[in-house]
């Protein structure tokens, strides 16, 4: 059926949005949709073939192919032609929906201070936990990786501007000034406003000042208790 692959890659855009973290990039599944529009296309072509008069010249210099097919002539290939231009516009419409919610993913991660190299060891770190080595891997594709790192250069050059101010920061304002947290990965010495804390995984921390641990909360080092 035509849109069966692009069906999944949906299911696996609205999967990713419940999810804290990004899933391996659907390369076989995005190859797949996109040489199913490149067959539909050559199909569309095919069926027009014996309809084409020639082309036209339009006003800008180009030429345009011009065609004698008449639907009312011929339902069947009207039908066919429908169908098949519908098909290829649906594929396309669930690969930009795909793509749309990977990339706000990776923009969510660049606003929370997420680095490139931090997520590929995050990702090679969950594969081989689940045993299978040959696919310890990042879970961004090539060009996802490229517009990360893009991405974080414009940022940066934005927040340069902000000095005083913490774009990335929460909008909602801190019910509690101290906050006790547990830590979920060894960090090692932090400087505060107030010292240095030392943050190893499986510790705990009382009355730690919630601006000077938002940061690492959001990247997933620590957990707010309470």
């Amino acid at each position: 059926m035509y849109a069966e692959q692009a069906n999944k890659l949906v299911l696996d855009a609205k999967r990713i949005e419940k999810l804290p973290h990004l899933p391996p990039y659907a390369a076989t599944t995005v190859r797949a949709v996109t040489k199913e529009v490149r067959d539909l296309d050559r199909e569309v072509s095919n069926l027009l073939a014996p309809y084409n008069t020639g082309s036209t010249q339009s006003s800008d210099g180009t030429h345009i192919k011009s065609s004698g097919f008449n639907p009312a002539d011929d339902p069947a290939t009207a039908c066919a032609l429908l169908v098949n231009h519908l098909s290829m516009r649906r594929n396309k419409r669930c690969l930009l929906a795909y793509h749309r919610v990977r990339t706000d993913k990776l923009e969510e991660m660049c606003w929370s201070g997420v680095d490139v190299a931090d997520l590929q060891a995050a990702s090679r770190r969950s594969t081989l936990r689940s045993g299978n080595q040959s696919a310890a891997t990042s879970s961004l594709s090539a060009e996802e990786e490229q517009y990360m790192h893009q991405y974080s250069d414009l940022l940066a050059a934005y927040k340069g501007q902000w000095t005083d101010i913490d774009l990335t920061g929460s909008l909602e304002p801190p019910r509690d000034i101290f906050i006790d947290v547990r830590v979920l990965q060894d960090v090692g010495e932090v400087q505060t406003e107030y010292g240095s804390i030392t943050l190893t995984k499986n510790s705990q921390l009382n009355n730690v000042r919630q601006s000077d641990v938002e940061r690492l909360i959001q990247q997933g080092y620590l957990q707010k208790l309470g």
